[in-house]
């Protein structure tokens, strides 16, 4: 955009220039990680500069995008795959200076987060933040509940000081709201590679090299291995359906340290760890049913990869997971924790083959609409609202 200036000459507002913080980026491979990851790609691929600043580990999983300075972080208490920052540190703050940023962007409300939002303000630069964890839904499977109030006043004090908010789904925006936090809020659902995860994808050698019949329904579960992802209602379910002689068999791709218990519950499940690359869109076509009863998701990219997929889907009424499955067309969605509606939804699903084929069609197709490209020029087109806001601010000052 171009504009006049008091003198009369056309001015244009200047380079954008992005900071992001982040409590994940390269250190663990999760949702969190592999979206920023993405968006730091797709912005460097327009000539926008970021930088960004994050924990990490020596030999990290992930070979990041862009450039990253490392923040200090120590060990997350019982899940010590994930770090948390303890701050900026020197290097990181020197290095933010010699940068420059117009935008300072916050993928994470903790130290690090605020230490970012305060070197903000007082040089009036515009923060934007991004909602990634449903924080206060954690909090219960770890005996933390007392600490929701504390945690929903903070979050309000904090994300009342950013210009933006960005959401991934309407069901988000809406808990978030239930809150007190609703200015600047604005909807940034996360996107699916429609090419690598395709029904395609699918199979029968690959699914028979795993030991699975061609008789056997193949329920799927893909995500980190840990409590808050609903692992018991998920094996509690299977072993009821299998008990109600359902030739059902399960397969479960992801790690974490409640591996353990899911092979002492589902001691016949195929459990893959973690994969990458033509494995990973391989073992979600070669599936006949996704299941993911987590109530903790704020967006739920396994599901809406499951569905690019093209089979059906059977999840938690939740946040995240209502905003992408559309009960009896693509899926189902259950309460959450109701171990009674997930079994009978299973059932529905292992007793009509064409019900299946059907659901993962539309699931399929709504998953079509969910390009990487449409997604990642929307937080782009948020930038410019905000660059072009400051520019017009600092002309009139």
């Amino acid at each position: 955009m171009i504009r006049k200036t008091q003198s009369g000459i056309a001015a244009q507002p200047p380079e954008k220039r992005i900071a992001l913080f982040t409590g994940a980026y390269n250190h663990v491979v999760d949702g969190v990680a592999l979206t920023l990851n993405r968006l730091v790609s797709y912005l460097e691929a327009g000539s926008t500069p970021v930088h960004v600043f994050a924990p990490t580990i020596a030999n990290p999983p992930i070979e990041h995008a862009g450039v990253m300075t490392s923040v200090p972080s120590v060990p997350m208490g019982t899940r010590p795959e994930y770090r948390i920052s303890v701050g900026m540190g020197f290097r990181a703050m020197r290095e933010l200076r010699r940068f420059k940023p117009n935008i300072v962007h916050i993928a994470t409300p903790d130290l690090l987060g605020l230490q970012a939002l305060m070197y903000a303000r007082l040089r009036k630069i515009p923060v934007v933040a991004s909602y990634h964890t449903h924080f206060s839904s954690y909090l219960k499977y770890y005996k933390m509940g007392w600490l929701t109030g504390f945690m929903w006043a903070y979050l309000r004090w904090f994300y009342k000081k950013c210009e933006h908010l960005y959401v991934p789904s309407a069901s988000m925006a809406a808990v978030l709201e239930e809150h007190g936090i609703e200015d600047g809020v604005e909807l940034w659902p996360r996107g699916v590679d429609i090419q690598r995860f395709s029904p395609e994808r699918k199979s029968m050698e690959w699914r028979r090299g795993l030991g699975f019949k061609d008789d056997e329904v193949v329920v799927t579960f893909v995500s980190r291995l840990v409590v808050e992802k609903g692992l018991d209602i998920f094996a509690e379910v299977v072993r009821r359906v299998q008990s109600e002689g359902a030739n059902v068999r399960c397969l479960v791709v992801g790690d974490g340290p409640a591996r353990s218990m899911l092979v002492e519950q589902l001691p016949e499940a195929i459990l893959l760890g973690h994969l990458e690359g033509d494995d990973l869109p391989m073992a979600y076509a070669s599936s006949d049913i996704f299941f993911f009863p987590s109530e903790t998701e704020t967006f739920g990219n396994v599901t809406l990869e499951a569905m690019a997929s093209g089979i059906p889907t059977l999840c938690a009424d939740a946040t995240g997971s209502n905003s992408l499955v559309l009960h009896d067309k693509t899926g189902y969605l259950c309460p959450g924790r109701d171990v009674d509606s997930f079994s009978k939804h299973i059932r529905c699903l292992f007793d009509d083959p064409e019900r299946r084929a059907r659901m993962g069609a539309a699931a399929r197709a709504e998953a079509e609409t969910y390009s990487w490209r449409l997604i990642l020029g929307r937080i782009d087109s948020y930038y410019n609202q905000i660059n072009d806001k400051n520019s017009r601010r600092t002309l009139a000052g």
